[in-house]
This record gives structure tokens, sequence and C-alpha cells, in this order.
């Protein structure tokens, strides 16, 4: 393996759909159309959830992480911009086909915002081989799943502060920080392992997969 290639090995998009040396135009209808499909997916699986308030427990998450990792830092990152643009342009892709800026202004907004984040942390780590085992895929799902986590929190933390202080009791805390913990943090965290651990055995299994039909 030579040095260029110890520095950008090549995530399992690349693999099954390599840009080598294509033209740059081909290269370009490859990312459009892979930041597309990878919208698209994120979109479907918004909407598999279990609907709890303020912030549902969906497949989205799940969704963000695969496409990251699948696509690299850069597509990755890309593909959740588009996301995040579609719904806010009236495309129903958020959560329960929810669409518009008011999701984005809204207390799941900071999550939102952290999609793309986490997708880019995560895909920079895929890039680096992070994807290739069960562990170091398990690590890097927990960075993307803390990197997403934390504006999500901030964003929640400040709605329970502000226009929905009236709601911290409801969540059984006593403060904005308490009920954006309670709220936006605690219901999750086993659905969140669950993926994990769905992704974790995922990503290194497509790759042997992959050796072996070479």
């Amino acid at each position: 393996m030579t040095m260029s290639a110890e520095l950008q090995p090549m995530t399992l998009a690349g693999a099954v759909w390599p840009d080598g040396a294509s033209p740059t135009a081909t290269r370009a209808i490859r990312a459009v159309v892979l930041a597309v499909l990878g919208s698209l997916f994120v979109a479907i699986c918004a909407q598999v959830q279990i609907p709890l308030w303020p912030v549902p427990v969906t497949g989205q998450t799940f969704a963000v992480l695969v496409v990251g990792m699948a696509f690299g830092w850069r597509l990755g990152g890309a593909t959740l911009l588009l996301y995040l643009a579609e719904g806010a342009v009236g495309l129903p892709v958020f959560a329960k086909f929810a669409a518009g800026p008011g999701v984005l202004a809204g207390p799941t907004g900071g999550y939102i915002v952290g999609f793309v984040l986490a997708a880019a942390a995560i895909g920079y780590l895929a890039q680096r081989g992070w994807d290739r085992s069960v562990w170091r895929t398990a690590i890097a799902m927990l960075i993307g799943n803390v990197v997403l986590y934390v504006p999500g929190l901030i964003w929640l933390g400040m709605f329970y502060a502000g226009p929905g202080a009236q709601y911290v009791a409801n969540t059984g805390a006593t403060s904005a920080v308490g009920a954006a913990i309670a709220g936006g943090l605690t219901p999750f965290l086993l659905g969140d392992a669950l993926k994990l651990a769905l992704a974790a055995a995922l990503f290194p299994i497509a790759w042997k997969m992959l050796s072996k039909h070479r």
C-alpha cells in the first residue's frame, strides 16, 4: 500500500462506485446522484419512528451515520446539507413528513444541524479505515453520535430556557439543562446503542463481501 492510499483509503461508496480517474463532469454527476440517493435514504428512515415529544426516536440518526461512513466526509457532509436544504425549502423529508424553516427553528433544529457535522466527522474517520473492523466502526459511530447530540442538546436547552420553559416540569427536570438531557438524550440511549451495534456489524461485513467479489 502506498502512502497516498494510507492517507486516503477508499470509502464503501468508492469501492462500489469508483470515481478513479474519471473526467471531472462524470465525477460531478456521480457525486450528485449519490447525494440525492443518500438524502432520500435519510428522508425515508426519518419516517420510521417511535413518537415521543419533543424529539421522536427515528431511524434518521442511523441513516445519517451510515451515509457519512459510506460516503466520506466531503460527500457525506454535502449529502446532509442537501437533506437540510430540501427540508428548508418545503420538501417533506423531516420526521413525520415535516418541512419548512419552522422545523429548523424548532426544538429539534439543533439535531438536524448536527446531522451535517456528524456525517462529516464519521466520514473523516471512515476515510482512514475506521469502518473495516467491528470495534473501530463502533467507536466511530459513537463519536458521530456525540457530535450529533452536542448541537442538538444545546439547541434544545435554549428552547427549554426560552419559549419552552413551561414544559420543563413535564420532563421531570428542574432546569433547562436537565430538561434537555431528560427529553433529548436519555430516552434515546438504548435505541442509539442498538443502531450503533447494527452499523458496527454492517460495515465490516460489507467490506468482507466486497473483498470476496473482487
